[in-house]
């Protein structure tokens, strides 16, 4: 080879490196959507990658796709031709069926349609491998077990990928071992249907350490185009099929968001949950036991997003209410939640270390306050809190600083029950009245129809409110109250406490009540 091929496949390479699309679409031949590219991308450039899928959308495609990837465009080697930074790459799947059958298929064809395009690729393609000849550089693929988990073991290498597929039948033990070996230049994807609203994989839907994607088979090529573009994924005639079949047609008037109706060819549909999970790739319809539906949260994030894209004015109009959860011994950080009326700002954290540092905290509060004469905070003075509270009311902002006890009763000054928007429903303790108002103010039903955004409810993306919030379950007592589920229930489902839910919740304290709250200025 002479100089100039050299530099030449040099820059081909490094342009492989850098675009991983570009080398699934020259090398491997793959011809991926819009979509399956966005994913790929997320694969290249983020350690944690979970896909939500509709039938037949491609999402064991893409996962092949990415595997081959990672296994020929991350490993390097010296001038000696001696591999120095290897890889390795695990495929998996619930049952061994999936993985040979399904999985293993669509790596060979990649594998064979390289070889088609003129590129022969290194290693010997096996049933469930492909072997090169170092040893510590391949891809092979296994059923997971729940049981061996020492299977995982030997996966330590300066590159590391794991591919999951029908993740959402795996268990969470499972999950540990693997997370287990998730250090330095790795990945793990996670492909399902959201079969299931529980568990890592559903989780993992919820969580900002994930980049979440979700393919819709509405949206699929074949689908939009009415014709085969893709062979092999979703088609028109299956969609207008199921549509029948799952669906019901509602008029425009009906529209409810938490039941995930959509628009399809001018007509509106209420989806069943199987369609919800084999067409929108979207998890079954929350409990009724939940307090805040998934659909109300991604909503007002949206919204949060367009606001802020297109506001010309004051973007904060209303004045800041500051939610304050203290973190006590047991918890690294205290969240401070900002809303302004209908706006959630930010949610903030400060690093305590694991110790409780009630004068930072203070500080930090009385610093707002100092600069926002018409800020108002609301401090949970359930343990931590009541030191920080105690101290805020020493430097002079008692009046602008109240105590919020999640315990106390939910009633007025006058004694008189706090009740929800409608008048009607009270609450067995202010944990449940505030709760219920952050319910309250997501709901969309509390506004009227073609309500603009500048007036709906808006939270910042991102973070562990969506998480927390969809966690929570509420119930009715024999009384007629209303009350959550025993916070260290939540705790022991999260693994961790909801501290940006609680913060965003004492926001919503009653603020002098003089009499029952009834509608949504008492809220914002």
């Amino acid at each position: 080879m002479t100089v100039e091929e050299e530099i030449q496949a040099e820059s081909v390479v490094r342009s492989f490196t850098e675009d991983w699309n570009y080398f699934a679409y020259e090398v491997l031949g793959a011809r991926l959507d819009k979509e399956q590219q966005d994913i790929l991308t997320s694969v290249q450039f983020n350690p944690r990658t979970s896909v939500a899928s509709g039938t037949a959308r491609g999402k064991d495609y893409v996962t092949a796709v990415a595997c081959f990837c990672f296994m020929f465009l991350t490993p390097k080697w010296n001038e000696e031709g001696d591999l120095i930074d290897n890889t390795k790459v695990a495929l998996s799947a619930p049952t061994d069926r999936q993985v040979k059958n399904i999985m293993m298929p669509e790596i060979s064809r990649l594998y064979n349609k390289a070889k088609r395009n003129g590129v022969i690729l290194p290693g010997r393609l096996n049933v469930y491998d492909i072997r090169t000849e170092y040893e510590e550089w391949f891809l092979t693929g296994f059923k997971a077990s729940e049981h061996n988990h020492e299977a995982w073991s030997g996966f330590h290498a300066v590159n590391t990928m794991f591919a999951i597929t029908e993740a959402s039948g795996i268990s969470d033990d499972t999950f540990g071992a693997i997370e287990g070996n998730l250090q330095g230049n790795s990945r793990i994807l996670i492909v399902f249907n959201p079969n299931n609203t529980v568990g890592y994989a559903a989780r993992s839907q919820k969580q900002d350490r994930w980049s979440k994607f979700r393919l819709n088979s509405l949206t699929a090529p074949n689908v939009i185009e009415k014709r085969q573009v893709i062979p092999g994924q979703v088609d028109y005639e299956w969609i207008t099929d199921k549509l029948k079949l799952w669906c019901e047609e509602i008029e425009a008037d009906q529209v409810d968001i938490a039941q995930d109706d959509f628009e399809f060819e001018g007509q509106w549909y209420r989806p069943t949950d199987i369609f919800r999970i084999k067409v929108l790739g979207k998890f079954p319809k929350a409990g009724k036991d939940v307090l805040i539906p998934q659909q109300w949260i991604e909503a007002a994030q949206e919204r949060w997003v367009r606001y802020h894209k297109t506001i010309r004015v004051d973007p904060y109009p209303k004045p800041l209410r500051l939610g304050v959860d203290v973190a006590g011994m047991g918890r690294d950080s205290t969240v401070f939640a900002h809303r302004h009326g209908n706006i959630g700002k930010a949610f903030t954290k400060s690093n305590s270390g694991g110790e409780a540092d009630h004068m930072e905290v203070a500080g930090r509060i009385v610093h707002i306050l100092k600069n926002d004469k018409k800020a108002t905070a609301f401090i949970d003075t359930i343990g931590e809190g009541a030191g920080v509270y105690s101290r805020t009311k020493e430097l002079g902002y008692e009046s602008r600083a109240l105590s919020c006890k999640n315990s106390e009763a939910a009633t007025d000054n006058s004694g008189e029950p706090l009740t929800d928007i409608t008048g009607q429903r009270t609450f067995a303790n202010m944990r449940a009245y505030l709760g219920w108002a952050v319910r309250d103010w997501l709901n969309p039903k509390n506004y009227p129809d073609n309500t603009p955004d500048v007036y709906m409810p808006m939270l910042p993306p991102g973070g562990g409110f969506l998480e927390e919030a969809t966690e929570i379950k509420y119930k009715w007592l024999s009384n007629g109250s209303i009350i959550l589920e025993d916070k260290d229930d939540v705790i022991k489902r999260l693994k961790r406490s909801p501290d940006e839910f609680d913060a965003m919740a004492n926001t919503f304290y009653p603020f002098e009540p003089t009499s029952k709250v009834k509608d949504l200025s008492g809220y914002f």
